[in-house]
């Protein structure tokens, strides 16, 4: 190689990596106009219907996430949906059964600590159907889950990780996470500060797993755990506590406040149980690979 060519060898280098990085940004950019445009379609379809229903309406906003991903994977990139965690086999049951699991104990646990201290009580709350009370916040829960997986560590994930890493996709994506509750009832820069923890929890059950669908197990059995078995609000939204109600009766840094058991420290120390887990079997497998 002459003198010349060594000499153009960096600055080609370079010009290709800012070329991936633009055409990601470009990407990146498309993808979010193509997710306003379709949930506007469905949202003027919910209104042209009467659709009031806030299951329904998470049910439609999904189908807009998919259809803005799909339009992304079939014609801009021309990719699978395994390549961004959304295949068939990174559905399996045995992913999504540990994810469940990871998501329910990392909650549960810290969050029935703190009532066997006495800062959170479990108290009567007038009769009712737990059965239908599951069903309702279940038709709420199942989608919403989904649909904040599939915009924040669907697409956008995959492509951030692809060109810029996977440190910058975590770092931008739960940002982004922690940004899109700001408008929940009783959302403080504490709150927000631990949805942005949790964004890092649900990357890393990504990145250890490959598959977006388990961080949708985690994140719903998360909720789930708390709106229908526990009986707390999840991040600062109620749902219907028959017959039982998770009241609070500690300091709101530990337990959450209003915005919920996810919003105190106890969520904290459940998360990062959960990341010392995934960090654990994410080496655990690299040594087997290596030996």
């Amino acid at each position: 190689m002459t003198g010349a060519e060594e000499g153009l060898r960096p600055t080609t280098e370079s010009s290709s990596r800012w070329s991936r990085w633009l055409a990601t940004a470009g990407h990146l950019l498309l993808f979010v106009l193509l997710l306003g445009a379709c949930t506007f379609l469905v949202g003027a379809a919910a209104g042209a219907l009467a659709i009031r229903d806030e299951g329904a309406l998470a049910w439609l906003n999904l189908a807009a996430a998919f259809a803005a991903t799909w339009v992304m994977l079939r014609f801009v990139e021309r990719l699978e949906w395994s390549v961004i965690g959304l295949g068939r086999a990174q559905a399996a049951p045995s992913v999504l059964g540990r994810a469940f699991v990871l998501g329910a104990a990392a909650i549960a646990v810290p969050t029935l600590l703190l009532a066997a201290g006495g800062w959170l009580r479990f108290s009567a709350a007038p009769d009712g159907s737990w059965w239908r009370a599951a069903a309702t916040a279940s038709w709420v829960l199942v989608p919403a889950a989904l649909l904040e997986e599939v915009v924040v560590r669907g697409y956008a994930f995959s492509a951030m990780r692809r060109t810029w890493g996977a440190g910058a996709a975590i770092a931008v994506t739960s940002l982004v996470f922690g940004v899109l509750h700001l408008a929940n009832p009783g959302a403080t820069l504490r709150s927000i500060g631990l949805v942005t923890l949790a964004g890092i929890f649900l990357g890393a059950v990504v990145l250890t797993t490959g598959s977006v669908w388990a961080a949708w197990m985690t994140h719903l059995a998360w909720n789930w755990t708390m709106a229908v078995l526990l009986h707390a609000s999840v991040s600062g939204l109620p749902f219907a506590t028959p017959d039982y109600v998770l009241v609070d009766v500690g300091p709101d840094w530990a337990t959450g406040g209003v915005w919920g058991p996810e919003g105190g420290a106890g969520a904290a120390v459940g998360m990062l149980g959960g990341l010392g887990y995934l960090i654990a079997r994410r080496r655990r497998r690299e040594e087997r690979t290596t030996t």
